[in-house]
């Protein structure tokens, strides 16, 4: 594909673009549909062409309606092209905390949530003929140093207590497994896995095409009008529905969104970074032979994670926010040569290893880290799902069954991100203050531990 002659046809219809290279997922030549031009009507607009705008445009589509989706670039452009492709049933900041803030029985709906949104996934790939690489090893919570057994404790008593599957793995276990030395101890969270995000997306963007969704790209909305039927506005056109789904996360900064979802989001900027593909004799100094995903207990997590073609992929772990949202470059030189510190941290066994390829980009976050979800407008005909804290693959995926069970007034699995009490974050200068308040406490405890290794 990515030999194909690279054109702009000029007749409107779907034409072999060049890639909006946001990440390495999203780097071949891809199909790209033409711009909203002139005025259109339809049951439900969506705006955001990721997994929550695609999965959204599918669930809607299969009751029958007429969707339109308009997304601003190329569908993935944002997080759903850039993550690091862990499928994981981690919701909110971690189960321990959920169980502290909320008790006992909410939590056990949250994770069950998580769980099914897992299911989710899996049946769309299944039901689509998705091809995206995935690999159902689960995700190990892994501690690097033993100051972080304590965590893992927490989480396994958590899954105890709330029944969720998964497996505490004690030092001679993680070894047993194979898994990379530097990762002393962890808890194997056995649903989900890894998959390729670019191709996941993708295989959602046909999937969506094949059910009759009309999809514009490269059709950046300018306004929204909050009308008993809500009309957005692009530079050529104009989409109006009895329903808008707003799917665009912390891509949305650009618009002028209602304050029921500012009030509560907060954009933050990560980073991630590959190496080359690993020989074979530096697979077998590692060992890793599960594949397994990896995050760490670290308070800032890190993530870690072999492609298909055996590079490590990863990163995370330090975060940025610019004040008052403010838009930041999506990728820091500084961070990035402290991401490639941690890796040869965490694998001194590949000294040697070369980084290919560095990216970043913007992540939602709420104060309590759980989604935010629900319905504003004046006519109350404007939903939204955002704010995944970096758990979108799921959440995100399973964001259009939450919508239509909103839409429908039915008290599905979604219900209850929609009927908590969220706080609001406060206004500057505070909100700035208190991230930093925040990520600075997260980065000390972190350095504790960071420095018990060197």
């Amino acid at each position: 594909m990515a030999g194909d002659p690279i054109h702009e046809d000029t007749q409107g219809r779907d034409a072999r673009v060049p890639a909006t290279i946001v990440s390495p997922w999203m780097a071949a030549a891809h199909e790209t549909a033409a711009p909203l031009q002139g005025d259109f009507t339809a049951d439900v607009v969506i705006v955001g062409g990721g997994y929550t705008g695609l999965s959204s445009a599918l669930a809607f589509r299969g009751e029958g309606r007429r969707v339109v989706l308009l997304e601003g670039n190329t569908c993935g452009f944002g997080a759903s092209g850039r993550n690091a492709g862990h499928l994981t049933a981690t919701i909110g900041k971690d189960v321990p905390t959920l169980l502290k803030l909320f008790g006992r029985e909410r939590t056990s709906f949250f994770v069950s949530l998580a769980d099914t949104a897992i299911a989710e996934v899996e049946r769309l790939m299944r039901e689509h003929c998705i091809e995206c690489e995935y690999e159902p090893v689960g995700n190990v919570v892994a501690a690097t140093h033993p100051k972080q057994y304590r965590n893992i404790d927490r989480l396994a008593e958590a899954a105890r207590v709330l029944g969720l599957p998964g497996t505490l793995l004690e030092p001679e276990e993680m070894l047993r497994r194979g898994l990379p030395r530097s990762f002393v101890r962890g808890f194997h969270e056995s649903h989900g896995g890894i998959l390729h995000p670019g191709l996941y997306v993708r295989g959602l963007r046909r999937a969506a095409l094949e059910a009759g969704v009309e999809i514009h790209e490269r059709s950046p909305v300018i306004a929204i009008d909050d009308d008993s039927r809500p009309r957005v506005r692009t530079r050529e056109g104009t989409a109006r529905g009895d329903l808008l789904v707003l799917a665009v996360n912390a891509y949305g900064l650009s618009l002028e969104l209602p304050r029921a979802i500012t009030s509560r989001l907060l954009p933050v900027y990560v980073q991630l970074l590959a190496t080359a593909p690993l020989t074979s004799q530096q697979l077998a100094r590692i060992g890793w032979q599960g594949r397994e995903g990896i995050y760490t207990a670290h308070e800032a997590l890190e993530s870690w994670r072999l492609t298909r073609d055996n590079r490590i992929v990863g990163g995370s772990k330090h975060v940025r926010y610019g004040y008052g949202g403010k838009l930041l470059p999506d990728r820091d030189a500084r961070i990035q040569l402290k991401l490639e510190a941690v890796l040869r941290c965490r694998f001194p066994e590949l000294a040697e290893i070369e980084v290919t390829s560095a990216w970043g980009g913007r992540i939602g976050i709420a104060l309590d880290f759980l989604p935010v979800v629900g319905r504003t407008g004046r006519s109350g005909r404007i939903l939204y799902s955002m704010s995944y804290a970096g758990h979108g693959i799921a959440m995100a995926s399973y964001a259009g069954r939450m919508l239509a069970d909103l839409e429908a007034g039915r008290d599905g699995p979604g219900s209850v991100l929609w009927k908590r009490r969220t706080l609001a974050l406060p206004p500057e200068p505070l909100r700035w203050l208190v991230f930093h308040l925040l990520n600075g406490f997260f980065e000390a405890v972190d350095r504790r531990v960071d420095r018990s290794l060197t």
